[in-house]
C-alpha cells in the first residue's frame, strides 16, 4: 500500500519515469495505479492524440513497442497503457530490448495481474533499471481487516472490528470488491462517519446476526442455543453461506485456539501479534481457550479436516450441507 502510494506521490511531484512495470496476484494496486497514470499524466487536450489503451490480448509484443516508439503530438510526453498484458506471458520477455532503451518521451504501462515474473529475468531488470517494478501482492486474510481500516482513515471515515470483519468474511480477499462496496457507503454517509455492523447491514445486505463471525463466537462461547439458530439460518440460505467456507473458518478458529493453548505470554498484546488478529478480537479466543482445552481443541481440528471433506461431496452419504453442519456442531460442542 506504501509503496503504490509513493509510486503516485512521485508522479504528482513531476518525477514520471518511461516504465511502469506492474504486476502480481492482487489486481488492486495494479488498477488503481494505472487508472492515476490515465487520468492525471496527460491533460484532456494532449489525451486524444497521446494517450492509448492496449489489451494483451489484442496486440504482440512488437505492436507496443511500434506505439511506444511514436513521438508525441504537441505534448512533452505520450502515455501507453497495456492492460491484461498477463495474456502476452509468452512473448513478454521480447519486450525487454526496448526496456533497456526506452523512449524518453513515452510512459510506458505495463499491467501484468494475477501472477508475477521472476525478478532475475531480462524484462524486470530493465524495467527496474529505466523505471519501475511493482509487484502488488495479495493479503492474508487476517491483513484486509486492518487494511479497510487504513482506507477509510485516509477518507475520513472509521469502521468497528466487527463491521471491517463481517467485510473480510462475506466478500473475502478481494480488495476491489471490498473498496467497491466501501465507495458505495461513502456516497450514503457524510466524511467522519463510524461504519457498523448496522450499516453494513443495512446498505449490504449481509446480516450483522447471521454470519460466520456470529457463529464462530458463539460456539467460542459454548452458546449452543444461538449457535443452532445461526446454523438453521445458514441452511435455509445455502447460496449465502457456503458449507465450505464456514468449515474453512472454523478450522483456522480452532487452528488458532491451539497455537493460543500453547502461549506462555497470554497478554493481550502478545496474543494479537502472533495470532495475527485484531487486539479487539482476544477477548473472544481467551473465552473459547477456556471453554476448549487444548485436548479437545485437537481433536476439533481433526473434526473439521474430516467435515471439510464431506463438504466437498466426500463420504458424505446423502447429508445435506445444513444436515452436515448441524452435525459438525454437535461433535464440537459436546
Amino acid at each position: 500500500m506504501e509503496e503504490a502510494k509513493q509510486i503516485v506521490i512521485d508522479i504528482q511531484k513531476g518525477n514520471i519515469k518511461p516504465i511502469y512495470f506492474l504486476m502480481g496476484e492482487e489486481a488492486y494496486y495494479i488498477d488503481k495505479i494505472a487508472e492515476y497514470i490515465e487520468n492525471n499524466v496527460l491533460d484532456e487536450a494532449e489525451k486524444g492524440f497521446n494517450q492509448m489503451v492496449l489489451y494483451g490480448r489484442d496486440v504482440s509484443v512488437d505492436d507496443i513497442v511500434a506505439n511506444a516508439k511514436r513521438y508525441p503530438m504537441m505534448a512533452e510526453r505520450q502515455v501507453v497503457i497495456v492492460k491484461e498484458a498477463q495474456d502476452l506471458s509468452r512473448t513478454i520477455e521480447k519486450l525487454a530490448d526496448y526496456l533497456e532503451n526506452p523512449q524518453p518521451t513515452t510512459v510506458l504501462v505495463i499491467c501484468y495481474k494475477y501472477k508475477k515474473i521472476a525478478r532475475n529475468k531480462k524484462v524486470i531488470k530493465a524495467a527496474a533499471k529505466q523505471g519501475v517494478v511493482y509487484e502488488s501482492k495479495k493479503l492474508y486474510e487476517n491483513q484486509v481487516a486492518d487494511w479497510i481500516r487504513r482506507v477509510l482513515a485516509g477518507k475520513k471515515y472509521h469502521i468497528t472490528p466487527k463491521a471491517a470483519q463481517m467485510l473480510v468474511e462475506f466478500l473475502g480477499t478481494n480488495l476491489s470488491k471490498i473498496d467497491n462496496e466501501l465507495e458505495k457507503l461513502q456516497l450514503i454517509l457524510p466524511k467522519g462517519s463510524e461504519i457498523t455492523a448496522e450499516i453494513i447491514e443495512e446498505n449490504i445486505g449481509i446480516s450483522k446476526d447471521y454470519n460466520n463471525f456470529e457463529l464462530r463466537k458463539a460456539i467460542g462461547d459454548r452458546d449452543i442455543k444461538k449457535a443452532f439458530r445461526i446454523i438453521t439460518y445458514f441452511a435455509e440460505n445455502p447460496k449465502d453461506n457456503p458449507t465450505v467456507v464456514t468449515v474453512s473458518l472454523l478450522f483456522n478458529f480452532f487452528s488458532q485456539l491451539l497455537q493460543y493453548h500453547g502461549l506462555h505470554d497470554h497478554s493481550q498484546r502478545n496474543v494479537a501479534s502472533v495470532l495475527r488478529i485484531n487486539p479487539f478480537f482476544v477477548k473472544e479466543y481467551q473465552t473459547a481457550a477456556r471453554n476448549y482445552p487444548m485436548k479437545k481443541v485437537s481433536g476439533i481440528v481433526a473434526t473439521l479436516r474430516e467435515m471439510d471433506v464431506k463438504s466437498k461431496g466426500v463420504g458424505a452419504s446423502n447429508l445435506s450441507n445444513g444436515d452436515l453442519l448441524k452435525e459438525l456442531l454437535v461433535k464440537i460442542m459436546n
